[in-house]
């Protein structure tokens, strides 16, 4: 196993697109959410490489893609030269930062949410961005995400006296549901389901999966220990998550509708 940048918030493009394609095709579903309408204007928030941008401009929206890693938006800036793409912070962003100066008929998010912990300022960020009325439609981790795979790795850390660190936020319907209300939104939509989610690359999936994602979980462990870690983890999910040469990760999603309430 190779090791991600030591920056965050920079990732491998080719193998995002390639080996965890299933981010962005999982969220067409979420794009038929929002149901895009012709001349609406809105906001891809954690647009990645701006595949799901690309959805919703094809509605005939005017959309705009954020995103906190630059490459992932060079990757979108190369792939739709036709869309504005900007860097940002979602829980720091207001119109200001944005092209144009109206606000946004929706606010959009796919597979993005989760990674920030600070949820009370993406959802005043994302209200201020909004007109009265508008929505914002997202999927996040939810509540038990990718569980199996979080307390096999935790456990192969604990018994070799390493920290555990959970560098997510799943939260439950009612814990997101009530930040949002907090917060001026009316929640119209909530719900959780798992969505046990196939990983590519055959014996290799979920090693894959740990160098793209779980960066932060095994950040403690020495590199000439990494592949051991990894090792041990495949052993103890292998009877229950790999079947006929695939593994499959106990994905758990949340997906609302919100909409913002008038002053």
């Amino acid at each position: 196993m190779t090791r991600a940048p030591d920056d965050p918030n920079q990732w491998d493009t080719a193998t995002y697109d390639g080996s965890h394609s299933f981010v962005y095709e999982y969220g067409a579903d979420v794009v038929s959410l929002l149901d895009p309408q012709p001349g609406e204007r809105i906001l891809d928030l954690g647009c990645g490489t701006g595949h799901l941008t690309d959805a919703i401009a094809s509605a005939g929206a005017d959309v705009v893609g954020v995103d906190n890693a630059e490459s992932m938006l060079e990757e979108a800036r190369a792939d739709y030269p036709d869309y504005d793409f900007v860097h940002a912070d979602a829980r720091d962003l207001s119109l200001q930062d944005l092209p144009g100066d109206e606000p946004f008929d929706a606010v959009f998010s796919n597979a993005a949410l989760h990674w920030i912990p600070e949820q009370d300022e993406v959802a005043e960020s994302g209200r201020s961005l909004l007109k009265p009325g508008g929505r914002f439609v997202a999927e996040l981790g939810g509540t038990g995400n990718v569980s199996g795979i979080v307390d096999a790795v935790f456990r192969e850390l604990d018994r070799r006296g390493y920290d555990q660190s959970h560098p997510w936020y799943f939260p439950s319907i009612s814990e997101h549901a009530s930040l949002l209300e907090a917060r001026g939104f009316e929640v119209r939509y909530a719900t959780l389901f798992d969505r046990p989610t196939e990983l590519d690359d055959g014996e290799d999936g979920l090693a894959s999966w740990l160098e793209m994602f779980g960066d932060t979980m095994l950040a403690p462990v020495p590199d000439d220990e990494l592949d051991d870690v990894v090792a041990a983890v495949e052993d103890e999910l292998r009877a229950d998550y790999f079947e006929d040469g695939v593994w499959t990760a106990d994905y758990r999603r949340l997906r609302f509708v919100a909409v913002r309430e008038d002053d």
